[in-house]
């Protein structure tokens, strides 16, 4: 009898990561390539990118930089475009860029909730509508979104934020429901707080740190490379049965 053992590698892979400059973004991009993957970076400035793409082709993958601004999606049609062009194809999709200003309900401006709201979902939803349209082409792929656990409960002045990343999870699950029969399979990530350049400004506060940790079984602030791990797992031959699904990367958080 054989027995099929699950497969991790994704070697001759092609991976476009949004947000990849830095943060959870950055993370995935060099496991993905680390896992065999060829990758494409989306940056709104291509300039800095200079030692990811070294640590990349360290990694031994081949890295593409593609302008990728996610208010336009003129842009954002022409980076995916000049992927398919680069590579001939696009085989993992990673939504990663997200905005989250804090803000009292009572004080949330309009050009606050309509920037969070563009970034967020609306950068999310035609991102994957343009990759997507390549992968019911090929007849397979993987799209794997960033959600949060702000998706799943309530955080104070986080309104918005929280609305957008519950939204995500079940765009997730739409998109992979119209999707499943081109072999696409949707995910989405929903990690904690994640020590990253876009939460340091809270972190370094130690006290309120350490509030966030009492909060967290596992008893530590996530790192980019906790989410990435899922991130690669969900883009590989292993998880070929899952789509849908909203993977909770929180430390046992939404546990209580």
């Amino acid at each position: 009898m054989t027995t099929n053992y699950p497969e991790y590698t994704l070697q001759g892979n092609i991976a476009l990561i949004t947000g990849a400059g830095r943060g959870i973004g950055r993370a995935c991009a060099l496991a993905l390539s680390k896992a065999g993957a060829n990758i494409a970076l989306g940056l709104r400035d291509v300039t800095a990118s200079d030692d990811l793409v070294d640590e990349i082709r360290r990694n031994g993958s081949a890295v593409q930089c593609v302008r990728m601004d996610l208010h336009d999606i003129a842009q954002i049609h022409s980076a995916v475009a000049e992927v398919q062009q680069h590579y001939g194809r696009i085989d993992i999709l990673v939504n990663n860029v997200g905005i989250g200003a804090a803000n009292l309900i009572e004080h949330v401006t309009e050009s606050d909730f309509d920037e969070t709201v563009a970034i967020n979902l609306k950068g999310t939803f035609f991102t994957s509508q343009a990759v997507g349209r390549l992968m019911i082409a090929q007849n397979e792929g993987k799209i794997i979104n960033l959600g949060s656990q702000a998706g799943v409960i309530a955080l104070p002045s986080e309104s918005v934020y929280c609305m957008t990343k519950a939204a995500i999870s079940h765009l997730t699950k739409c998109m992979a429901l119209e999707w499943a029969q081109y072999h696409i399979n949707v995910d989405a990530v929903a990690p904690t707080f994640i020590r990253t350049p876009g939460t340091v400004k809270w972190l370094d506060d130690k006290a309120f740190e350490q509030s966030v940790i009492a909060r967290i079984p596992l008893g530590r602030i996530g790192e980019p490379m906790d989410v990435a791990g899922a991130v690669v797992f969900l883009a590989s031959p292993a998880a070929a049965m899952i789509t849908g699904t909203t993977l909770m990367i929180d430390g046992g958080w939404t546990l209580a």
